[in-house]
C-alpha cells in the first residue's frame, strides 16, 4: 500500500467533488479501504479528521470567492452551508473576521488562503522498526468512547488524558491491577470495520481481570506480526529545555513517527498494514521526566503479496 498516495487521492476527489455532498465513507469508498481504517491514516498523515479537512477547504475557497466580489448568500449555498448565519459563524471561528470584515480588509493576506493544496509533511525521520511476533494479551484500564470522524476527537482524547492525570487513575491502576511490569497501553478500539464509533482505552497489560472494578474497561489484543517504532529521544525534564518544563516536544514525536509510518514506512517496506488486528502505544519507564524520553509504537503488519 502506498499510503501517500492513497491519501493524495482522496484529498483530490475532495477537490474534485468540494461543492458536492461528501461523507468520510463516500471517501473511504473511493480510495478503497475500510472507513474506520482510512480515517485513522488519513488524521494520522493529515493532522486534522476528514471531515475537519473539508470544513476548512470549503471556508478557504469560499474566502478566495469573498476576496473576487461574489455574494456571501451565493457562496455559502454553493459551499454547502444551510444559512447564511451558519455560514458566518464558521467563517468566523476559521478565520477571526466575518466574511463582510474580512472581504473589505483582508486583501493583504490573500496569499494566506490561495487555495493551494495542503502539502503532506514528512516527518524528516528515518527508523528501522523491530519485526515481532506478540501473542495476545489482556489490557485493563480506562476510556472514552468517541468518533474519529469528528472534528473533537483530538481534543476528546487530550482531555482524558487530563483526566487520568488529574484523577489518579494510574496510580489506582497499579495499586488495584498489580500489574507483573510497569507500562501502559493506548490503544483505539473501532465498534467495528466499518464503523466511525471507537472507545480510546489507556490500561495496563494483566495476567486477568479477577481485580477489574466496575469502572474500568477490558480488552483482549490478539496475536499479531508488529513492526515496532520507536520515538525519536526527547528531553521532557524541567529545565531541559530553554529552562521549562517541555510539553510540546514529545506529543510531536509521536505524531511526527505515525506519519513516518504510513507516508514514508510503508511505502519502502515489504509490509502492509494488516487490518484485521490493532496497533498501539506502549508507555513505560522510558517516558517519564527523563532527558531521553521515548515510546513504542506497535503497527500490525503482514508481508506484502
Amino acid at each position: 500500500m502506498n499510503y501517500s498516495k492513497d491519501i493524495e487521492r482522496s484529498v483530490e476527489y475532495i477537490e474534485s467533488n468540494i461543492k458536492e455532498i461528501l461523507t468520510p465513507e463516500m471517501i473511504s469508498k473511493h480510495t478503497g479501504y475500510s472507513l474506520y481504517h482510512f480515517c485513522r491514516v488519513f488524521q494520522i498523515c493529515m493532522g486534522v479528521s476528514i471531515m475537519e479537512y473539508v470544513r476548512k477547504r470549503r471556508l478557504s475557497l469560499a474566502s478566495i470567492e469573498l476576496f473576487k466580489g461574489r455574494r456571501i448568500l451565493d457562496i455559502s449555498v454553493d459551499y454547502g452551508f444551510e444559512t447564511q448565519s451558519g455560514f458566518t459563524k464558521a467563517f468566523r471561528k476559521e478565520f477571526g473576521f466575518s466574511p463582510t470584515q474580512f472581504a473589505v480588509r483582508m486583501a493583504d493576506v490573500y496569499h494566506y488562503i490561495s487555495g493551494e493544496k495542503n502539502n503532506i509533511e514528512h516527518g524528516g525521520l528515518c527508523m528501522i522498526p523491530t519485526i515481532i511476533t506478540k501473542p495476545s494479551f489482556k489490557v485493563a484500564g480506562y476510556g472514552i468512547k468517541t468518533n474519529i470522524t469528528n472534528e473533537s476527537m483530538t481534543k476528546d482524547i487530550a482531555a482524558f488524558w487530563n483526566n487520568y492525570d488529574t484523577n489518579g487513575w494510574e496510580d489506582k491502576l497499579y495499586d488495584q491491577l498489580t500489574p507483573p511490569k510497569h507500562g501502559e497501553v493506548g490503544i483505539c478500539v473501532p465498534e467495528s470495520k466499518d464503523s466511525d464509533s471507537l472507545v480510546y482505552l489507556l490500561g495496563v497489560i494483566v495476567e486477568n481481570f479477577n481485580k477489574v472494578t466496575p469502572d474500568m474497561i477490558t480488552l483482549e489484543v490478539p496475536e499479531a506480526t508488529y513492526a515496532v517504532f520507536t520515538t525519536p529521544p526527547v528531553d521532557v525534564t524541567v529545565g531541559g529545555r530553554n529552562g521549562k518544563e517541555n510539553t510540546e516536544d514529545f506529543p510531536n514525536a509521536v505524531r511526527q513517527t505515525w506519519k513516518y509510518i504510513f507516508q514514508e514506512w510503508f511505502e519502502k517496506s515489504d509490509y502492509e498494514y494488516d487490518e484485521t488486528k490493532l496497533d498501539f502505544e506502549y508507555y513505560d519507564e522510558r517516558c517519564h521526566f527523563r532527558p531521553d524520553t521515548v515510546m513504542d509504537i506497535y503497527v500490525p503488519v503482514i508481508k506484502k503479496k
